[in-house]
């Protein structure tokens, strides 16, 4: 099994840790506790928390990190589509499903969705309710409201407001 390793990045309203291999991320998520890094730091961790940093600024609308997370094939695709929402934009959970070529799969849409290990990075914050409510968030609703308000300044040009 490969090694892990971690390192945490703190942000104005976020605690956020990130763990990678050697090679590519592997997870990103919020938490509570400011932890210590692993005595390694791979420049793939160097590369998540400076492009997790310039996001937070407002100066980055795409990340460009080497990711695999953990998960079923379908949870993959989900991932993979959900990095298409464009910086700025939601998509309905109804819109996913529709995306993945079968409306009926909108429940396990949601909760591949729900199970994303890299926050941010794969912005399954983009996915909305149908009548536009803020429906779960892992990182919590708070993390995703701010998530989207920060998207929406940046794509609208109104970053002097943070």
């Amino acid at each position: 099994m490969a090694e892990y390793f971690k390192t945490f990045l703190k942000t104005t309203n976020h605690v956020l840790k990130i763990e990678s291999d050697e090679h590519a991320i592997k997870a990103i998520s919020f938490v509570i506790v400011f932890g210590g890094p692993s005595d390694i730091q791979p420049k793939i961790l160097e590369q998540a928390q400076q492009q997790l940093k310039e996001y937070f600024e407002g100066n980055r609308r795409e990340f460009t990190l080497k990711l695999e997370p953990l998960g079923t094939d379908f949870q993959k695709k989900v991932w993979a589509l959900l990095c298409k929402i464009p910086f700025g934009k939601t998509w309905t959970y109804a819109e996913m499903a529709n995306k993945l070529g079968d409306p009926k799969v909108i429940r396990a849409a949601a909760s591949a969705n729900g199970k994303n290990p890299v926050a941010i990075v794969i912005p399954c914050h983009r996915v909305i309710g149908t009548n536009g409510s803020l429906t779960g968030y892992a990182g919590g609703l708070e993390n995703k409201r701010y998530l989207l308000d920060l998207e929406n300044r940046v794509a609208n040009g109104v970053m002097e407001l943070f």
